[in-house]
């Protein structure tokens, strides 16, 4: 029968070469791997998905794309003049910087409360001027009125005397022009006086009259060309837009009591311009108040190419929004946080090679250390960490030949092969050892003995590891999917390594030196007595004296652990991708390990808390026939019942956030007469919502107010397609609560001849959270029942016992339990990367089960009692399990220094992974295995366990 062990040792140096030359191979695929922050990656394939995607492509405020950064500003009190003028300058700063300028929006592309207070300001200040200059026309007016009735009644009175009195009088520069029209009214009235005298020297009534009108007539003609500038001044006036440089010279021209007045007038809550202006304010601010220490600065950009997904920002826009932190002023006299798109890009792919960064050195430094104490030998240590390497160079290889993208999740995927790495590692080298404890073995007979003992047991551990990974391709999600495979190529990789190229590299190497005279001989951990024995063989003393008390306590703490997993939330936002800002230890840490400064997490945390993020929202999609009215009406009845909803926004004056064709209908209606005469005429019943000629109404306002339209409906070839409203959601309100209220929303839309699906990214981010625990609930079963199969199938066929499967997988069910309780307990969410933790649970678990039910299986055939199988078992593999157990939990501990949150926890859950994967196959399973060996049909087995001696009991 063929040898597999056999044929590794005796070809080592072929063996060694062929996984060379395989391994250059892959290795090409490694500058193939492209890196990728785009959350699109974890978008789910729902409904509700397609919707928002439509909704992104075919709603638009304007004909190029845009995306707004928002940046916080805040101070002792950010409404003072002080605090307005630095906002203003650093507005202008950006518009002066070319990073931000060539991104900017043609219009409005920055707005903060400090435009509208300075705009108001010189608004005030030129309609002072303008209410002046209207009362010296009047005045001008009069005075040549009554100078040219004078003149009228004296025919010997000088006219240009008269004039000239006038003009002196005036800052209106009379003209020679005006004097000509002046001089031609005095003859024509002079005239007229002789015509209209009566008998007495009185003029009739009637003359007086039709005199005082000619007089008015020619005083207005001399003073059209100023009437008709002073109009047009009160037309720019409405739409004064005055450059930075005029808001910052105004507000500088004010004292700080008349600035006050001005902010609390434009904040009162009491206009559209103060509508415009509490957009920018704290949800805690009070309409009026003339004080509060944050406010908003908006900033809106082009996107070029067209829209894109979160996380996945244009270069441009990313360079740009790192630009706006880096001119925020240092002088103190604010302090600025910027929030958008570009930076969530930025921070993502700078926390993803900071996290690698940070995290790879220490975990090295960690497992290296730990490896020392184990090992003891340099040698040793040196191919674990080739292995290592290789065994990354790999896993990368393949991603690049398999065109997956490395994003975040991937960094745990490397810190989990690291460990595995390690576990393999330590069992062929401690079995190794073991071989060579006499020193008469030599290195090819005792590493094939080795190989032929665990290397069993690496098989089924990879096969049901691999298991346990490839579950993910039940998931929903994409990127699980390809978790899942990446794990599984790495672990067959980490067997390639450890099962063939490490041992037949160890086996030259050993020989090479004992040619030399260099003794290769070492000790395996926990064959040498001393604590780390009689630790071990704790399992083995409990198990023969008290297996079912044992077994008994391990069922209770798993119904505790199962009954906390069923509070296990699921959670996807997009701050859990961001990292958290390190402490200053770490940024202090030397070259290129230390971490950057992070911002955009506490940014969405202030937002969250005290702003209504206008980013934040959720979508009703109607298509269909939109330009129904009943469409309209169950529209307008929808929004009402979405004001009343606890999801959804309300503005610091009370304003409900919801926008809706009808809405925005009503808007515009206020503002442009033509519109609003369109409108009235198809509003017959007079309730604002248009009962005739709906398509008349669009295509008005399409023309009056385009980008508006094009916000709240999409035309297509004429026809309207679809029209949507848009909630600005509250972001105090969980994601669940959010995706029910809306569904009710959209139920109130939907009709015979459209229909209405919530939409959004909470909405969908919340769907991708319960696909998260779908995962997870997937992966549990199907890897849990595969993994059965699979060690039944496998322990029937090689050890005619498939009872013995059963028994290695109850410990791998135990220690599920126990993570999920520690999950529940500690309120550690399943996210994007926790969501793997069934599959991760049950591939460890039965890794460490395996190894001691394998050991036993082989220890059983010599020993003499079941006992003293066990007593080598859980002190030979046992010490082997410890090793590796300390090693890898060490590796996943490091993630507790790493700066992106799920890294966190998933170091922390995963290192009590390890940790109880190894209590439930050293304290438990040794337990399981002997009421296995009491009741298995094997009577020597069963003679022996009856005639386990008091010294065998207690492991002497």
């Amino acid at each position: 029968m063929f040898d597999m062990s056999e044929w590794i040792t005796n070809n080592a140096r072929l063996v060694v070469a062929v996984m060379i030359i395989v391994s250059a191979v892959v290795a090409a695929g490694i500058p193939m791997v492209e890196r990728s922050t785009s959350l699109d990656q974890f978008q789910t394939d729902a409904d509700e998905a397609d919707a928002l995607e439509y909704a992104d492509e075919n709603f638009s405020s304007g004909t190029t794309d845009t995306t707004s950064a928002q940046v916080i500003v805040k101070d002792d009190d950010v409404l003072d003049t002080e605090t307005l003028i630095s906002m203003l300058e650093y507005e202008r700063a950006l518009r002066t910087n070319e990073t931000v300028n060539e991104t900017l929006v043609e219009n409005d592309s920055v707005r903060s409360v400090a435009n509208l207070v300075a705009t108001a300001a010189i608004r005030d200040e030129r309609a002072g001027e303008l209410q002046t200059r209207e009362r010296e026309l009047a005045g001008t007016e009069a005075a040549l009125a009554d100078a040219l009735d004078s003149l009228a009644d004296d025919q010997n009175a000088s006219i240009r005397s008269a004039f000239e009195a006038v003009d002196a009088k005036t800052s209106v520069n009379l003209t020679e022009e005006d004097y000509e029209l002046f001089a031609d009214a005095v003859e024509n009235r002079r005239g007229e006086t002789d015509g209209n005298t009566t008998t007495n020297g009185n003029t009739t009534a009637t003359a007086q009259s039709e005199t005082r009108a000619g007089t008015w007539n020619v005083t207005t003609r001399i003073l059209d060309e100023e009437y008709a500038r002073l109009s047009e001044n009160r037309s720019d006036l409405a739409n004064l837009d005055p450059t930075l440089g005029d808001q910052i010279e105004e507000l500088r021209s004010l004292n700080d009591s008349e600035v006050e007045t001005l902010a609390a007038d434009v904040l009162a809550g009491n206009s559209s311009q103060s509508a415009r202006a509490l957009a920018f304010m704290p949800n805690y601010y009070e309409p009026g108040s003339a004080t509060t220490n944050a406010t908003l600065l908006v900033v809106t950009q082009e996107t070029p190419g067209g829209s894109f997904a979160p996380g996945d920002a244009p270069d441009e826009i990313e360079d740009s929004q790192v630009a706006m932190t880096d001119l925020a002023p240092d002088d103190d006299s604010m302090s600025v946080l910027v929030y958008g798109d570009g930076i969530v890009s930025t921070e993502i792919m700078d926390s993803m090679v900071d996290s690698v960064l940070l995290v790879g050195p220490l975990a090295v430094a960690f497992v290296l250390l730990v490896l020392v104490g184990v090992y003891r030998d340099p040698l040793d240590i040196l191919l674990g960490l080739l292995g290592i390497a290789l065994v990354l160079v790999w896993t990368f290889g393949a991603m690049g030949w398999f065109d997956i993208a490395f994003s975040q999740p991937f960094i745990v995927v490397l810190v989990l092969l690291i460990g595995l790495s390690i576990d393999y590692g330590l069992h062929v080298v401690m079995r190794y050892r073991e071989a060579r404890e006499s020193g008469e073995t030599p290195p090819s007979r005792a590493m094939a003995t080795a190989l032929g003992s665990v290397g069993v047991a690496l098989v089924y551990v990879t096969a049901t590891t691999v298991i346990g990974f490839l579950s993910n391709l039940t998931s929903p999600l994409a990127v699980f999917r390809e978790l899942g495979i990446v794990s599984a190529i790495g672990i067959v990789a980490t067997l390639l390594v450890f099962g063939l190229f490490v041992p037949a590299l160890k086996i030259e190497l050993d020989k090479l030196l004992e040619r030399r005279g260099i003794d290769r001989v070492k000790p395996a951990v926990g064959t040498g007595g001393g604590p780390v024995n009689y630790l071990l063989d704790t399992g083995a003393t409990l198990a023969a004296k008290a297996p079912y008390v044992v077994i008994a306590i391990a069922l209770l703490v798993s119904a505790a652990g199962a009954y906390g997993a069923t509070d296990i939330d699921a959670s996807f936002e997009q701050s859990d991708f961001l990292a958290e800002d390190p402490d200053d230890w770490l940024k202090e840490l030397p070259g290129p390990i230390a971490p950057g400064t992070y911002t955009a997490e506490t940014a969405i945390d202030t937002l969250d808390r005290d702003f209504v993020r206008q980013d934040t929202t959720a979508t009703i999609l109607v298509k269909g026939n939109v330009t129904d009215p009943a469409t309209l009406d169950r529209l307008d009845t929808a929004r009402a019942n979405a004001s009343d909803m606890s999801a959804t926004e309300t503005y610091a004056d009370g304003e409900v956030a919801v926008t809706d064709p009808i809405t925005v209908m009503n808007r515009v209606a206020a503002d442009n007469e033509s519109f609003n005469r369109t409108l009235a005429a198809a509003d017959t019943d007079g309730d604002g919502v248009p009962d005739r000629n709906v398509t008349a109404v669009y295509d008005e306002l399409y023309r009056v107010a385009p980008a508006e339209a094009a916000d709240v409906s999409h035309r297509d070839d004429g026809e309207y397609r679809a029209v949507q409203m848009v909630v600005t959601v509250d972001s105090s309100v969980d994601d669940g609560t959010v995706r029910k209220q809306m569904e009710w929303v959209a139920a109130d839309t939907d009709g015979k001849d459209v229909s209405a699906i919530a939409t959004g990214d909470v909405i969908v981010n919340q769907i991708t959270a319960d696909q998260l625990a779908e995962t997870a609930l997937l992966s549990l079963v199907v890897a849990l029942l595969s993994v059965l199969v699979v060690l039944v199938a496998a322990y029937r066929v090689t050890e005619g016992s498939a009872s013995l499967g059963v028994v290695t997988i109850v410990p791998v069910a135990f220690t599920l339990t126990w993570v999920l309780g520690t999950m529940a307990l500690l309120d550690i969410p399943f996210n994007i990367v926790t969501g793997m933790i069934t599959g991760l649970t049950i591939g460890l678990g039965v890794d460490y089960s395996l190894h001691v039910s394998e050991r036993f299986n082989q220890e059983l055939a010599d020993a003499e009692t079941v006992v003293a199988a066990l007593h080598e078992t859980v002190t030979g593999t046992g010490g082997a399990l410890l090793s590796s157990a300390a090693t890898t939990a060490s590796g996943f501990v490091v993630l507790l220094v790493a700066i992106l949150p799920f890294l966190q926890s998933f170091g922390l859950i995963t290192a009590l992974t390890i940790v109880f994967a190894f209590l439930a196959s050293v304290f438990v399973l040794p337990s399981l295995l002997v009421v296995w060996a009491r009741f298995v049909e094997h009577d020597t087995i069963t003679e022996r366990f009856d005639t386990v001696t008091t010294a065998e009991r207690t492991g002497k």
